[in-house]
């Protein structure tokens, strides 16, 4: 959705997978970094959240929308404004994660 580079780190007895959101040595804002298997279930539906929610700043957050939902995401917390500042929503992956889609907007109300 986002296109993201993730490969998986070879590593025997323990599966990591590496993320860049940016390439190397390149200027362009980005935070890479990696992930790691969930040691446990995933969360159940309609629970409340109980770890790190990411939140991704895009440039067209209708555009991203609908890559979100095409590639199976759900909607977590309908698009809303920040009236003067922004729009902002939270999804779902296809494992149950909650992250968020952050566009700077001026005219949000």
């Amino acid at each position: 959705v986002f296109g993201w580079g993730i490969t998986k780190w070879e590593n025997p007895g323990m599966e990591y997978w590496m993320v860049m959101t940016a390439p190397k040595e390149s200027k362009d804002p980005g935070i890479n970094g990696g992930l790691l298997k969930r040691p446990g279930v995933a969360p159940i539906g309609g629970a409340a959240v109980n770890a790190f929610v990411c939140t991704v700043q895009v440039e067209n957050y209708d555009d991203i929308h609908g890559k979100i939902i095409a590639a199976g995401g759900t909607i977590a917390l309908p698009k809303f404004a920040f009236p003067g500042m922004a729009w902002q929503g939270y999804y779902k992956d296809t494992e149950g994660n909650i992250f968020g889609l952050h566009q700077t907007d001026s005219s949000a109300k």
